[in-house]
């Protein structure tokens, strides 16, 4: 799970019906992650979001469209999806909250996992939690921006406890799949930290807050560029999940 590899990344959002979460991690994690990967595919992560019940969250990443493109089809129109589709899809109501993303320059994309993955059957997930911070704005993420994060904002969020394992931005080429569709016409800049558990994270929020260069210096920069608040998605890693 190397930067050098994912240059481009999906940021996978499923809102499910009530109580199909559960049912759609078991399935995911026995039949569609190996099968993926056979084709080109990175199976980066699998999430339960903390704060909805109803969200599934991953990431996926490719080296280039080309072989995105060539690894969806090889995948959705391969005997794996065939036999386990409709089992997948009666958990799902919405599956179309998709981020393209790539990673802003050749050091920020995700690192080589820590070591291999859980094999099928583990029961217990870990207890690190991994946090997605999404920032968005009117305009593309320029270079300005980037540098003003790397030497700005990123020290100081790994001062406070959350050194950004990745930070992504929004991949703009034409979606060569169309038949999963993903958001467009929107900018959004990605930033990924891992804690060890929910105190971990408190401790991080609580630092950052009473930080004079987060207060005085880098938040009011931040609110200046930015549209809206940022959102922050707290995942739980599942049992078989690399980035954990």
């Amino acid at each position: 799970m190397s930067g050098a590899r994912s240059q481009v990344l999906e940021l996978r959002q499923y809102t499910l019906h009530d109580d199909a979460r559960d049912v759609l991690i078991d399935l995911f994690e026995r039949e569609f992650v190996e099968s993926q990967e056979a084709t080109g595919t990175e199976v980066i992560g699998q999430f339960r979001d903390v704060d909805a019940a109803d969200r599934f969250v991953w990431l996926r990443g490719f080296p280039d469209m080309r072989s995105r493109e060539a690894a969806l089809r090889a995948f959705y129109g391969g005997p794996v999806w065939a036999a386990h589709r409709d089992a997948a899809r009666v958990t799902m109501v919405d599956t179309d909250d998709v981020l393209l993303l790539r990673p802003v320059d050749e050091d920020s994309g995700f690192p080589a996992p820590s070591g291999p993955r859980p094999p099928v059957g583990r029961a217990e997930p870990p207890s690190s939690l991994v946090v997605a911070t999404l920032y968005r704005r009117d305009r593309p993420f320029d270079k300005e921006f980037a540098e003003f994060f790397r030497r700005r904002v990123r020290p100081v969020l790994t001062e406070t406890g959350a050194a950004p394992l990745a930070y992504l931005q929004t991949e703009h080429a034409e979606n060569t799949y169309p038949a999963l569709p993903v958001r467009t016409g929107e900018n959004f800049f990605v930033w990924f930290a891992r804690f060890a558990g929910r105190d971990d994270l408190a401790g991080h929020l609580g630092r950052l807050e009473r930080s004079p260069a987060w207060r005085d210096d880098v938040l009011p920069k931040l609110s200046a560029v930015l549209t809206g608040e940022p959102q922050r998605l707290t995942l739980a890693p599942t049992a078989r999940s690399l980035l954990r």
